[in-house]
């Protein structure tokens, strides 16, 4: 065999992994446009939140003095709010996308993870309005100083998340690099998924479902929905300062749905763009050559949770000493 055709074999392996190079490099570039436009981006998503806030308070005032005619409204804007709100720069975003991306999962599964995390974000913010201010009857800073260390411990767990990762894939590269020892060998077999030689060479689906690690899962889950929405700790403060806090709590929720909306919509693009990768990839290349490459996307899915996390972790500030848009 010569080295022009060994090189051509291996090149032609990279091939049906197309759509997932495109996706990073569609990826690649809205992260440098951000980058460039992030001042820009800053300041016209805080007069967005300004007058954002503003229009709530006027309608909660409405429910607060109508509550039949006003509260439809309300729940209809906070809904459209989420939505918005959840297409700005965020954590939830990087941690989804890398995973689903990076790791095999169901399109259940992850429609699933993106239900449970932005539930729970609507929830954490209401739990701490009720324990900081109805339970302990503390200040409204310690409200704002609470919910910052939530937002720094969920950032830890995107670290957590990343290493946890990263550790999963270099024991897996570990077992597939290691030499293999062979106590048979018989002459002219090639081993394939379909080859009837006993030897299990793929997973199932079936057992790839039921494989999936659900410590991993459920980081996710708590690392996305761990930090409370600014917008719904607004709300709520100041639902229950003019005695509607019930309605608060409902804002908030139809938020929560709202914010599922565009993620689970972020998952089935990434999740598709993944599945066609897979589709395309087919039989063409060697099972353990997809899976040293997908092992590897793994590990490098995990370096970038951990840099993530760093970042996200080091630029957090309290409320108060800088600008909180999202």
């Amino acid at each position: 065999m010569s080295v022009i055709s060994f090189n051509r074999r291996t090149s032609r392996r990279w091939l049906p992994l197309w759509p997932l190079l495109l996706f990073f490099i569609v990826a690649a570039f809205g992260l440098l446009w951000l980058w460039h436009a992030w001042p820009q981006v800053m300041m016209k998503s805080v007069i967005w939140q300004r007058d954002v806030n503003q229009q709530m308070s006027g309608l909660l005032k409405a429910v607060a003095e109508n509550p039949t005619q006003a509260g439809g409204a309300l729940l209809l804007f906070s809904f459209v709010y989420g939505v918005l709100h959840a297409l700005g720069p965020g954590h939830g975003k990087v941690v989804i996308t890398t995973w689903l991306a990076t790791h095999p999962s169901k399109l259940k599964s992850s429609l699933g993870l993106t239900l449970a995390a932005s539930l729970l974000q609507g929830l954490v913010a209401i739990g701490l309005v009720v324990v900081v201010l109805t339970l302990l009857q503390l200040p409204a800073r310690q409200l704002h100083l609470s919910s910052f260390w939530l937002e720094k411990g969920s950032y830890a767990l995107v670290g957590v998340l990343g290493l946890l990762l990263c550790w999963r894939a270099l024991k897996k590269l570990r077992a597939l690099l290691r030499k293999p020892k062979f106590t048979a060998f018989t002459p002219h077999h090639v081993h394939d998924q379909h080859c009837g030689c006993g030897h299990q060479h793929m997973l199932d689906p079936k057992q790839l479902e039921r494989d999936e690690d659900w410590r991993a899962r459920l980081v996710i889950v708590l690392s996305m929905g761990m930090r409370p929405c600014s917008g719904a700790i607004m709300v709520l403060l100041f639902s229950k300062v003019i005695g509607v806090f019930g309605w608060g709590v409902a804002s908030a929720l139809a938020m929560a749905a709202g914010t599922s909306i565009t993620i689970s919509s972020l998952a089935l693009l990434v999740h598709a763009f993944r599945t066609l990768a897979v589709k395309l990839s087919g039989n063409r290349t060697p099972v353990l050559w997809r899976q040293v490459g997908w092992t590897t996307l793994a590990l490098a899915g995990g370096v970038v949770l951990v840099a993530a996390a760093v970042v996200m972790w080091v630029s957090a500030v309290p409320v108060g000493r800088g600008l909180r848009p999202f």
